[in-house]
């Protein structure tokens, strides 16, 4: 997946919007929640939140390990983008969006859809 399908696939998920943090990367989020964070330039890493059960499979894969500062959280970060199948990537970064969503308030959530 490159950075223009993902933002596609990211900006397609109700309520989302982009920003800049930390002055050099591209956070997809939802009501201010992070759920997708790479990179401004083609082929950076892209870091997101997964299931508790993924986890430690992703981290085995190539290309994938705990992301920095998030792991304890249960994000990964994916190096080499040939790690995931296009599939794989639309699954994971809708999984990692609904995984931050349903920590929203509940009124937010509503609002959402």
């Amino acid at each position: 997946m490159n950075s223009e399908q993902l933002r596609i696939f990211c900006m397609s998920l109700p309520g989302v919007h982009e920003g800049i943090k930390w002055e050099h990367d591209l956070c997809y989020m939802v009501a201010e929640k992070m759920f997708c964070v790479t990179g401004l330039e083609e082929g950076a890493a892209v870091s997101l939140k997964v299931g508790d059960d993924e986890f430690e499979e992703l981290c085995e894969r190539d290309g994938i390990s705990p992301a920095p500062y998030l792991a304890r959280n249960k994000w990964v970060m994916i190096e080499k983008r040939s790690a995931l199948k296009p599939k794989e990537w639309e699954h994971y970064i809708r999984q990692s969006y609904e995984l931050i969503k349903s920590k929203l308030p509940k009124k937010v959530r509503e609002v959402l859809g």
